[in-house]
């Protein structure tokens, strides 16, 4: 095959599909082979791109609720041709068989390795960031308008909630017509839970320090560190002198800026990201100040939570793996069901929180978020929900909210200490015992919460978590294409389509990973494997002498080196005031010594000395990078 610059799509599809043939030749055959490339290429040619990235998806979302247990697949529903008056699609048809019965449902002893075939052709091309619709792009938009809307409803009857717990001589009868008496039990022991988690907790004892992304007040790199807006929700828990500025020497030199800091508020930015065929999602923007406190606050809680003895196994902010392995055991024995929450983020209401987290952490993070944001479309919206995806204490909040609320409802429910001590909480990623998997779902519902039920996975042996879908205690995980192909030298191309042939090398499809390496070849010229063991993006498989780099002997090294592509961020320097660039090494110098502690390297906080040197004048570029040719 000749390879050029310009890769389709279906042809990268096609080689894939020749993959699963050669690994299932038992039931597909090459007749059968020819037929299905047939009405791929017919389909995609009618249906465009869509056909890959919505129509094969829509069939495989179809699919995992079969698996699920939820209802039987009925392609007739789906645009499909059903296979020899089955219920599932001709399409696949010899692969399906092996997997459901003929009215759609699980056989008794399916083929795993038909449903991770299965499920790797029906979503390669599902997370592809191409450029949306504008239409779903407003819609995006209208949906988390009326999100706010519906939390604002919770949030009301969170705020009476509220009033009447502060109530001391309790009228029994107002708080059975405000909740039912056992969402009022359960937000009790869902306080005390918390109230327990942070009685050591000290809210002032946080390092701030600047986020990776863009703030919606505009400001560049280099002045993030140089203060013009302070708000008094912020200073009157976080001093202006103790945690904006290096030292007090630093407030001194800076005394005529300090005394023209405004304390206005400045309202967050949602801006519209490539999620999945589907459309858009909105991420927010924080205002600057909020983001450097926020950041702080929000590793404190952290650290604080995933070394408490309540919260170390079952609330995870760093570490996906014990969610991922819970899925998978959860698949095998069916002891386990996996809760996937929907719009999460969007749906923590401000009362909640309230309700829920003690003083005086309470007080704190309601001070530390937004009270309004501006939309993509230029309208400005008060908040309702506590903070928007985006957020440094979202993710926190969110996890700490769903565990207390799941822990104090189970144990109103007479579930034992051992079922709660079971739980696993990652964000909006849940794992439950089984036998309590719809009194989670009621608990969380009942206080505003949404379950996505189509991917929550409560009976059969099909789970999802983190990352990981599994069946029967084996991995059925695809490999999803997300960066769109280009022809030109593109950093991100580069990295991630590497990435992918080697995905693909590694399940055994070679056909797939030859067609990829052909492509790259073709616009990039010299490629690189692993066996070179050099740090740049290598290929895991085998390649040609004609790919073969060029060599050179560096006698100062006393080693070969190898002239291949390297990727580099994209850095610029700026000089700003010694002050600024002092409290810039102060920040990230602290998370650089965490970040040693956490390779299990100990590095004390205090000796800055220690620390890997960097240039307090560089600024480097977020997704911003070049790729050259080096000797590496």
């Amino acid at each position: 095959m000749v390879y050029t610059k310009s890769l389709e799509y279906v042809n990268v599809f096609i080689a894939l599909l020749c993959d699963v043939q050669a690994l299932h030749s038992n039931v597909m055959t090459t007749s059968d082979l020819r037929k299905t490339t047939k009405v791929v290429r017919r389909r995609f040619s009618r249906e465009g791109i869509g056909f890959l990235t919505k129509t094969l998806p829509r069939l495989g979302k179809a699919f995992d609720k079969a698996l699920s247990c939820h209802e039987p697949l009925d392609s007739t529903v789906l645009a499909f041709t059903s296979y020899n008056g089955c219920k599932f699609p001709k399409l696949f048809g010899e692969l399906f068989s092996q997997v459901l019965d003929k009215n759609g449902a699980v056989l008794h002893s399916p083929d795993v390795v038909c449903i991770r075939s299965l499920r790797q052709l029906m979503f390669l091309f599902y997370k592809l960031e191409l450029p949306n619709d504008p239409k779903l792009e407003q819609a995006t938009i209208e949906q988390f308008v009326k999100t706010e809307q519906e939390v604002a409803l919770h949030n009301i009857l969170h705020e009476e909630i509220h009033k009447v717990l502060q109530t001391r001589h309790d009228n029994p009868t107002r708080t059975n017509s405000v909740s039912p008496g056992w969402v009022h039990r359960t937000l009790i022991a869902a306080r005390r839970r918390l109230g327990t988690v942070f009685a050591g907790f000290d809210h002032a004892d946080v390092y701030p320090r600047h986020g990776p992304g863009v703030v919606s007040t505009k400001e560049r790199l280099w002045r993030k560190y140089q203060w013009t807006n302070i708000p008094d929700r912020i200073a009157q828990h976080y001093p202006i002198d103790a945690y904006f500025y290096a030292s007090l020497s630093h407030v001194c030199d800076k005394v005529s800026e300090l005394t023209m800091l405004t304390n206005h508020e400045s309202s967050a930015q949602v801006l519209l990201v490539p999620k999945d065929s589907r459309g858009p999602r909105l991420i927010s923007c924080e205002p600057l100040e909020f983001q450097w406190i926020q950041q702080g606050l929000g590793r404190a809680i952290v650290k604080h939570v995933e070394e408490h003895p309540l919260t170390r196994y079952s609330v995870h902010f760093t570490d996906q793996s014990p969610n991922q392995r819970g899925a998978l055991l959860g698949s095998q024995t069916g002891r386990y069901a996996t809760l996937d929450l929907k719009e999460a983020s969007d749906r923590v209401t401000v009362g909640i929180v309230r309700l829920l987290f003690p003083e005086p952490l309470n007080e704190v993070l309601l001070s530390c978020r937004s009270l309004a944001t501006k939309l993509p479309d230029g309208r400005v919206i008060a908040l309702q929900k506590f903070a928007p995806m985006g957020s440094a204490l979202c993710f926190p909040v969110l996890a700490l909210t769903t565990w207390a609320l799941l822990a104090a409802g189970l144990e109103v429910f007479g579930a034992s200490e051992s079922v709660i001590d079971s739980l696993l909480v990652y964000g909006d990623d849940v794992v439950v015992p089984a036998e309590y998997a719809e009194h989670a779902m009621i608990i969380l519902e009942s206080f505003g919460l949404k379950i996505n039920r189509d991917k929550s996975c409560t009976k059969g042996f099909f789970r999802e978590s983190c990352g990981v879908d599994a069946f029967a205690g084996k991995s059925v995980t695809p490999v999803r294409f997300r960066t769109p192909w280009s022809s030109f030298r593109r950093p991100e191309v580069y990295t991630s389509w590497i990435s992918y042939a080697n995905s693909m090398y590694i399940r055994g499809y070679k056909h797939c990973y030859d067609m990829i390496v052909g492509h790259l070849k073709a616009v990039y010229r010299l490629m690189v494997t692993t066996d070179y063991r050099l740090s740049v993006p290598s290929l895991c498989g085998p390649l040609d002498s004609s790919t073969v780099p060029r060599r050179r002997w560096n006698k100062n090294l006393q080693k070969f080196e190898y002239r291949v592509y390297d990727v580099e961020p994209y850095t610029t320097t700026k000089e700003i005031d010694g002050w600024s660039m002092l409290l810039r090494y102060f920040s990230e110098a602290r998370s650089s010594a965490e970040l040693y502690r956490n390779r299990g390297t100990e590095v004390p906080t205090a000796r800055f000395d220690q620390i890997e040197p960097f240039s307090v004048r560089a600024y480097t570029y977020r997704k911003r990078n070049k790729i050259r040719l080096r000797w590496r």
